[in-house]
């Protein structure tokens, strides 16, 4: 049995097409949620509309800081491997969120294989907690899937050359899928009342531009000087903070969305700006112009030929990069579709030969 262990909403989307695969190739598999995302768009709703195998347990640990939140975590999964009556072959991570941290600290400690899908990803900047997470989870891994050859030649750069695979990602086995069911059963209509083109997407979560309300306004202050309305899907955190600024009409909020309600919001949008991850290569590969409100990003081949322009948090950077204009041609970056068949079939290889 393998043990997956999630908690945020983009290990979900990456859950719903490998925990497909796996069942498609008879290997069964337990679900620890631990609760890192609670709020019902971030969390209940992906796992409904995914239709993603329910959770053996939800933990419930919620938010809260980085050492309360992993320990919280720690102890939990533990308890409940420790319990378990099902002889578990390894423990399966996805990404770089505390979830993935705590689960890399318990398994190799109770002796089972960790597999890691996303690995080999790297910012250079250890003052980002996903950063940590990534190196740590790296380091304990057993099985390590990257999403592309530059994530295979920094774990070689770093001396992890065993078991290693360029699979592809995950995430664009899921664009593909899920593209093509959400157009059939969600229109833009259904979200706000622009047309295709007409509006831009923001997304804001991550603690250096949010947690310092000068730094967070002066991020919002810019899209009074951009041409097209900005929808802006509110994180519950930042939402408590945005509503005591002053906010240009030119930006719309709106609450979270599902992962189907995102993706015709995105394919329909002018252009993005963020500082999530996901969203940089889904904008890619809805060949959408990305400006990520960010001073480095783990995805850097999304930055060759302007696809993903980089800009921190400075608000003449941002405008700029809005206004670039490129003749891009955009090449197949991150595999074909397919990661999580190859992932399952090298998972079947490695623990279920007999």
């Amino acid at each position: 049995m393998i043990l997956t262990i999630i908690g945020a909403r983009p290990q979900f989307v990456k859950a719903a097409v490998v925990s497909k695969a796996l069942k498609e190739i008879g290997i069964e598999e337990e679900i620890i949620h631990t609760g890192q995302h609670y709020d019902d768009k971030m969390s209940s709703v992906f796992w409904d509309e995914l239709n993603i195998p329910k959770p053996v347990i939800n933990l419930n640990i919620g938010s809260g800081n980085h050492g309360f939140q992993t320990a919280k975590m720690i102890e939990q999964i533990e308890t409940f491997i420790l319990n378990s009556k099902n002889k578990i072959k390894a423990i399966l991570l996805y990404g770089d969120t505390n979830s993935t941290l705590a689960g890399a600290i318990v398994a190799p400690k109770l002796h089972i294989p960790v597999i890691h899908i996303e690995a080999g990803l790297r910012s250079f900047n250890n003052k980002m907690p996903e950063e940590i997470n990534r190196i740590i989870t790296d380091r304990v891994s057993d099985l390590l899937f990257c999403s592309s050859e530059k994530s295979v030649l920094q774990l070689k750069s770093e001396g992890i050359i065993q078991n290693v695979y360029n699979v592809g990602d995950v995430m664009y086995d899921a664009f593909i899928n899920f593209g093509e069911i959400a157009k059939a059963k969600i229109k833009l209509s259904d979200i706000h009342k622009f047309k295709k083109n007409e509006y831009n997407i923001l997304t804001l979560h991550r603690p250096s531009n949010t947690d310092e309300n000068d730094v967070l306004q002066q991020i919002i202050s810019v899209f009074e000087k951009i041409n097209k309305p900005t929808i802006f899907p509110v994180h519950p955190r930042v939402s408590r903070k945005i509503k005591k600024m002053n906010i240009s009409d030119n930006l719309k909020l709106i609450s979270p969305l599902s992962y189907f309600e995102m993706l015709i919001l995105l394919q329909n949008a002018n252009k993005i700006f963020t500082d999530s991850g996901g969203l940089q290569k889904e904008a890619y590969w809805a060949n959408k112009d990305c400006i990520t409100i960010r001073e480095e990003t783990e995805w850097i081949e999304t930055l060759e030929n302007d696809f993903n322009i980089l800009t921190g948090n400075n608000s003449d950077r941002i405008i700029d990069a809005y206004y670039k204009k490129n003749i891009k041609q955009r090449t197949n970056l991150y595999g074909d579709g397919k990661a999580s068949e190859k992932i399952v079939k090298i998972i079947k290889q490695k623990y279920f030969y007999d």
